[in-house]
């Protein structure tokens, strides 16, 4: 798959920053689980949020093809930090998608800008890959909307300004009675949970957000009422995709790390990249990295070209995702007992692997699309 100057570019750009900015935090950012201020607003400064939203509203008026190589470039430097250009990313094609006016002047500049964050709430309890469960109400008075229940595992909980919900404003209307709200988390009534302490992805910031009758006024709407659950699902394409792409980041990193420490590392009086068994593992680690990469870039270009990339979409996440659990555990296995020791990269990455299977649509999910596309 041939890429144009203008992406390579991106590439470029995306690379330098992984390398000087993500890997050499990446570890201490890990171990103290803290939101990363100074490499958010850096971020800001040089153009990493909002890469497909129009520069007539502050984004980078890139392509999806552009957004997948910057969170592969990112998820290979740290996927944490990656999570944060992919949340932007969503909100900000809401918004600039739905947004008035007021709503992209009073939240997606900032958030483009890094002067602002942002959290997007769908999950509940009762609704993770079933979003039809969802349970929060905005209920219409003469004053606005009163916005009551609870999101948990939410993106961004424990450190947001703003968070766009998904609620139900129609009981009886079933995914036809969702609307979207964007949520000032200062508001009286917002409460946020406990930040969840996670197995991956620690500097990611998570937990819940609790609206306890929160009073929002008529411009709290965000586009129009009723459609909520399909805006909300139009853009998890481009979410999958860009998840697809931070699981091929983790792999290639995990793949760099193995290469050097097969090199290196001697048993028996040899390197073991002389042992077949190893040089198994690392081809098997470049091919799916390399299948995984054309997959989410193919993926790409069909949003790009205005088709319908729903199961390509769904086929590159899981496929990444799955290569990014595997391959990873692979790498721990050729560092040995050293890889099992935190502190080694390929320990934090095995780690951070496993949540690509689970959001965004988990790999069952995702096989169900996959299917449903291939039998309709």
């Amino acid at each position: 798959m041939k890429i144009s100057t203008d992406h390579q570019q991106v590439i470029d750009a995306a690379q330098r920053f992984s390398k000087e900015v993500l890997r050499p935090a990446a570890e201490e950012l890990d171990r103290s689980e803290r939101f990363p201020e100074e490499i958010y607003a850096e971020m800001g400064k040089v153009g990493l949020f909002g890469i497909t939203v129009p520069d007539s509203m502050g984004g980078a008026g890139l392509d999806c093809l552009a957004y997948s190589l910057v969170m592969e470039e990112l998820g290979r430097g740290y996927s944490s930090v990656a999570d944060q250009c992919g949340l932007v990313e969503l909100l900000g094609t809401l918004l600039g998608a739905h947004g008035t006016e007021a709503q992209r002047t009073t939240w997606l500049r900032p958030l483009l800008l890094a002067q602002k964050r942002g959290a997007y709430c769908i999950t509940e309890a009762g609704a993770g890959s079933d979003v039809g469960g969802v349970k929060t109400t905005a209920k219409r008075d003469s004053n606005g909307w009163v916005l009551s229940g609870s999101k948990l595992w939410i993106h961004n909980a424990p450190v947001a300004d703003v968070a766009l919900v998904l609620a139900r404003t129609d009981p009886n209307a079933g995914k036809r009675g969702m609307s979207i709200f964007v949520v000032d988390c200062d508001l009286p009534g917002v409460r946020r949970g406990p930040k969840e302490h996670k197995m991956g992805q620690r500097a990611s910031q998570v937990g819940e957000l609790h609206f306890d009758e929160v009073r929002l006024s008529h411009g709290a709407l965000l586009g129009i009422e009723g459609r909520g659950f399909h805006m909300m699902m139009s853009v998890l394409e481009k979410g999958r995709i860009g998840i697809g792409a931070l699981a091929v980041g983790i792999t290639q990193a995990a793949l760099d790390a193995s290469v050097e420490q097969a090199k290196t590392r001697r048993q028996f009086g040899q390197a073991i990249a002389d042992f077949q068994s190893i040089q198994f593992m690392l081809a098997d680690m470049a091919k799916d990295a390399e299948a995984a990469r054309l997959l989410v870039r193919s993926a790409a270009m069909k949003i790009d070209a205005g088709e319908d990339a729903t199961k390509a979409a769904s086929m590159a996440k899981c496929f990444a995702a799955d290569a990014a659990v595997m391959h990873t555990s692979n790498a721990v296995q050729i560092f040995g007992g050293s890889g099992y020791i935190r502190g080694y990269e390929v320990e934090r990455l095995f780690r951070d692997a496993k949540i690509t299977q689970i959001y965004e649509g988990t790999n069952q999910i995702q096989r169900m699309i996959i299917a449903r596309k291939l039998l309709a």
